[in-house]
């Protein structure tokens, strides 16, 4: 019989959306992050759709995978019409926050790491909100698209967290963590620092 640990156990859930609802809003609560209803909904069906690898990855017939954020930075300002290049917009920050929340360990040592994602996500949110305004249908989510581009970096950090509730793991990469500070200036990643007695430099002090 094959006895999981704590890294490959599979634990069944009922319904996706209240799952992911629930450990969402619990860290939002636990940690007082100032986060809108529907901001946080948003991230919700995105958790919940981005389960599926089928939605997450690109099928093109010849390849399955995820196209680079520049290539679908520059699908989008290549695109014919207003509605597909905020599509696209849409798609790079939809996958630079759920790769960004779930998988940024698998980032480091690659050619872009955790803050270009950051970076792409939070500038494709800011300009599909600044897009959006500009048509009927879209100016009901410009300011959800808005927070979503100013709160990247706290959205990234509730998703570590849910993430890292699930793996039970009370091991902290100290050096990946410091790192993940140092470039993005995390509050969650100064957080661990700070509970395993590592008390970070201000980063202005390296400017």
């Amino acid at each position: 019989m094959h006895e999981t640990g704590s890294h490959d156990r599979v634990v069944p859930v009922p319904n996706l959306l209240d799952y992911f609802r629930s450990s969402v809003e619990g860290v939002i609560a636990d940690h007082g992050v100032n986060v809108k209803p529907h901001a946080t909904y948003y991230v919700v069906n995105l958790l919940t759709l981005y389960s599926r690898s089928e939605e997450l990855y690109d099928d093109d017939g010849e390849t399955f995978g995820l196209k680079p954020l520049a290539l679908m930075l520059a699908d989008a300002s290549d695109a014919p019409n207003a509605e597909q290049r905020n599509s696209m917009l849409q798609r790079i920050g939809d996958v630079a926050l759920f790769i960004s929340g779930f998988f940024a360990d698998s980032l480091a040592g690659h050619s872009v790491d955790l803050d270009y994602y950051i970076h792409m996500g939070g500038s494709a949110y800011g300009s599909l909100s600044t897009e959006a305004r500009g048509t009927f249908r879209g100016r009901a989510f410009a300011d959800t698209y808005g927070e979503l581009a100013a709160k990247f970096q706290v959205l990234v950090d509730v998703l570590n967290e849910v993430r890292d509730r699930e793996r039970q793991d009370s091991d902290t990469d100290l050096l990946r963590t410091y790192s993940v500070w140092r470039k993005t200036g995390s509050r969650r990643a100064e957080n661990l620092l700070r509970q395993q007695g590592v008390v970070p430099i201000s980063r202005r002090a390296y400017d």
